[in-house]
């Protein structure tokens, strides 16, 4: 079976910025908050203080993989220029969205640096508050003044429009504005990242956000969905039911898989992430090719 992988990251250097204020490595794979909190980041089969393209790559080849769409987030620090370097030097295999802090001082410079200049066709916006947008800023509002002129500049420009709204239960999971947000940009292409990043036990949650989240213009990547129904171990039944729960409720053409590599291989291998997909009794062999390849492939390669 062919395969994207529609949410990965490549790492320069380690610069984060969360909830817990600075994150900087400290050997090792290892990463430490400025509130002294340590945790492993890296698997060592990626690296010890950074993801390469290379360690990417590594991985991908290992595992049949074809190409991969690299994405943003304050977990690692924004990646940019090591995102756009490794777009140019690997054509063939990556594509990858751009990010900024729309409360920079000089936003529109670095929007016009990022998405004119060196011509990302992709946007990707964490607005999480454990290491997004709302855990250094104040709380947000997805359908409030900010969050336009972001929506507004990526709709102008013909942006594909990926976000991460964290998890359910916290300031930054806002669906019900998301979903009005959506509304008033048809023309543009939005990903949500996670499926939601539905919890243990967040079967109706799930199927009611999704249902209110099915518009003609709104994918969903599947990015360590089934870490995030922990302590659930592989083969994860819970993030399979959810997987299901989507191809029922927005269509299996909706749906895109993804990784979350590096950081997500420090709690599972990348072939179970695989295998929790691929050898699904709830899926349909169609509904994988397109989950897997198909959606990815048109939508962020522009494949017919």
């Amino acid at each position: 079976m062919k395969i994207i992988d529609a949410h990965a990251h490549v790492v320069q250097c380690i610069a984060g910025t969360g909830s817990q204020g600075e994150l900087r490595p400290c050997g090792g794979g290892r990463a430490v908050y400025a509130s002294g909190q340590v945790f492993q980041m890296l698997p060592p089969e990626i690296g010890e203080y950074d993801a390469t393209p290379e360690a990417l790559l590594k991985v991908m080849d290992a595992h049949g993989v074809e190409k991969a769409v690299l994405l943003q987030g304050n977990f690692f620090g924004f990646q940019n220029l090591y995102t756009h370097e490794a777009i140019r030097k690997y054509p063939d295999r990556f594509t990858g969205a751009a990010t900024y802090d729309p409360f920079s001082f000089q936003a529109d410079k670095i929007k016009k640096h990022l998405f004119q200049e060196l011509e990302f066709k992709i946007i990707k916006f964490e607005v999480s508050n454990g290491s997004g947008l709302m855990s250094y800023h104040p709380p947000v509002d997805l359908d409030g003044e900010v969050m336009h002129q972001v929506y507004r500049h990526a709709a102008d420009h013909g942006l594909t429009f990926v976000i991460d709204i964290g998890r359910p239960r916290n300031v930054c999971w806002q669906v019900d504005a998301l979903r009005n947000a959506i509304l008033r940009y048809p023309e543009m292409n939005f990903v949500i990242c996670h499926l939601l990043a539905p919890q243990l036990g967040d079967d109706e949650l799930l199927q009611q956000s999704l249902e209110k989240l099915a518009l003609p213009n709104v994918w969903f990547d599947l990015a360590a969905l089934c870490l995030n129904s922990r302590p659930e171990t592989f083969p994860y039944p819970a993030a399979r039911k959810y997987v299901k729960y989507g191809v029922d409720i927005v269509g299996a053409h909706k749906l895109m898989w993804g990784s979350d590599m590096p950081s997500a291989m420090t709690n599972d291998t990348y072939r179970h992430f695989i295998d929790f997909v691929s050898e699904n009794p709830l899926l349909r062999e169609e509904e994988k090719k397109q989950i897997f390849y198909d959606n990815a492939r048109k939508l962020y390669f522009g494949d017919a």
